[in-house]
């Protein structure tokens, strides 16, 4: 018989993840703090036996901005609304890693790829967004062949997982993505708030569920297989620690461990995701919840035999 497993995928964008919404020159602590201590999140990960996923933008495997230019493709996403493609600001962007640390992260994707039980996965090529009118699936198609294409050429890698950015999940992309190479995506969790779009109310229905069930178990037995892919739901977002939140903090961690609990006690999977950017506000109390999440995942480990898998681990077992 199966037993449970606990999933972990992590959207890896930095600056790219809000080119249109995010002042860098104010996010500039942020985002430092963000890269100091993704080394340390890749050895705690290492020490606990985590095995996790890395949905990586594409533009951060880039050398330089040469390559940036020279990887891109000639059909680019002509959203609606224009602000949000991410090519819009490639004038503003360094030369180099070294110079622009916010924008190239080729030595922190080896540092993934070197790491025991870490999956480099896509986030697309520009983080792009499959769900906003005016972008076609040819634009798409052609993302997805740019981030392939660097991932080989700068790293020998076939990259088998997908998130969508913002989980603008569609389910008529998955043929494209597995034409592309893709075995496994991320879906969003099947739950009411997430199936249908609330308005302004559908960000205060998945926050409220962070902190008390109204919604049916986020757990899942089985991912299901749509146009030759896997489909793995993401069950809970891990929301960063505020201190303006103090008050809600153990509620939150109460109702993940609870999760976790349940998963493992019924042999059913469980999937929790966030960004490495999240930590950026409170590294410490944001490492510290971290530490409780993965205590509890072994303490459940011991007593259940739930196990630690990544994207891809769940699509081939």
């Amino acid at each position: 018989m199966r037993t449970g497993k606990f999933i972990i995928s992590l959207d890896f964008e930095l600056h790219w993840g809000g080119v249109e919404k995010w002042d860098l020159q104010k996010k500039r602590k942020y985002f430092t703090d963000t890269l100091h201590f993704i080394p340390e999140l890749l050895e705690i990960f290492n020490k606990n036996s985590i095995r996790s996923t890395w949905a990586t933008v594409g533009f951060l495997f880039a050398y330089d901005k040469k390559q940036l230019l020279d990887f891109s493709p000639k059909l680019l996403p002509s959203y609606g609304r224009k602000e949000l493609s991410s090519y819009n600001i490639f004038k503003s962007v360094g030369d180099n890693e070294r110079v622009d640390l916010f924008h190239f992260a080729p030595k922190l994707i080896k540092d993934i790829i070197n790491t025991p039980g870490q999956e480099l996965a896509s986030h697309t090529f520009s983080h792009y967004y499959c769900n906003e009118p005016g972008q076609t699936l040819e634009q798409f198609d052609a993302d997805l062949k740019a981030a392939q294409a660097i991932a080989k050429e700068n790293f020998g890698i076939i990259l088998q997982s997908l998130v969508f950015p913002r989980n603008q999940f569609n389910k008529s992309y998955l043929e494209v993505a597995r034409k592309n190479g893709i075995i496994a995506v991320r879906s969003n969790p099947s739950v009411w708030f997430w199936a249908k779009n609330y308005g302004k109310l559908t960000p205060i229905f998945r926050a409220l569920d962070t902190l008390m069930p109204i919604s049916k178990s986020v757990s899942f037995s089985k991912i299901q297989e749509e146009n030759g892919l896997f489909c793995v739901p993401a069950s809970r977002f891990f929301r960063p620690y505020k201190h303006s939140e103090e008050k809600i903090q153990k509620l939150k961690l109460r109702r993940i461990k609870g999760e976790m609990s349940y998963a493992a006690k019924k042999n059913k999977n469980y999937h929790l995701w966030w960004h490495p950017h999240n930590s950026g506000e409170d590294v410490e109390n944001n490492k510290k919840q971290l530490l409780e999440i993965i205590a509890h995942y072994k303490f459940l480990k011991e007593k259940y035999n739930f196990s630690s898998a990544n994207m891809l681990d769940l699509a081939k077992q």
